[in-house]
């Protein structure tokens, strides 16, 4: 039976930074869920899709195949046979997929690969509903999360580093905006597990969130 760890928590937390890590330290396979729901956004993007439209969307979405593969190491989301990984982190993108994320086609499209992924490998998945819906027997669940204020001032921080700018009231804006309609979707709402460990790093830096997390992991395996 394979290892399966399920990180959960809301836009901007830091799961996929700290899931990349653990994963590469503990030999283990990361994959990016929102990732997934990021590559079938741009697509509706790409064809113009009125992401309103839930029509429109179920219809596209047959025609979207996302797939994940590793290439040196890397992992690379593939669209319709293209690497999409350049265009997947803007905020357009993000907000799209917040959009469309809660559509029930959506969702099983892509939860059917995510399954498939978990039962044949050794894996860290995160997103916004990993331990309580894709895998919900995951060894170890963890809800990782940090304030509203703190998620917008990282994200502040990211753009600047790129030499982007950005606006810190409307990021932490977007971040709650997108916080509520995670947490009061129909479908799978964004929630903490029952049996997830809480793990807040708002006051916690990089590294220090990897090494406990990395320990958490460690122990459970042994277990």
């Amino acid at each position: 039976m394979s290892y399966n760890v399920a990180i959960d928590g809301p836009a901007g937390a830091g799961k996929s930074t700290i899931a990349k890590a653990v994963a590469k330290e503990l030999k283990l396979v990361y994959v990016d869920t929102g990732a997934m729901y990021r590559a079938m956004a741009l697509y509706m993007l790409w064809e113009q899709v009125p992401l309103q439209d839930t029509e429109k969307v179920i219809e596209k979405c047959r025609q979207a195949n996302v797939t994940i593969c590793y290439e040196n190491g890397m992992q690379v989301v593939q669209l319709n046979g293209e690497n999409v990984n350049d265009f997947l982190r803007t905020e357009e993108v993000g907000n799209a997929a917040s959009v469309i994320s809660p559509i029930p086609e959506v969702r099983t499209k892509l939860v059917e690969l995510q399954k498939e992924l978990a039962a044949n490998t050794d894996c860290i998945m995160d997103g916004r509903d990993i331990g309580t819906c894709v895998l919900p027997d995951a060894r170890l669940k963890i809800y990782l999360t940090a304030s509203s204020k703190v998620r917008a001032q990282r994200r502040y921080d990211e753009l600047a580093a790129k030499g982007e700018q950005g606006n810190l009231q409307t990021i932490q804006a977007d971040i709650e905006e997108r916080d509520y309609r995670d947490m009061h979707r129909e479908v799978s709402p964004l929630k903490q597990a029952e049996d997830a460990v809480l793990v807040d790093t708002s006051d916690m830096s990089v590294d220090e969130v990897i090494s406990v997390i990395s320990e958490m992991c460690r122990r459970s395996r042994e277990g």
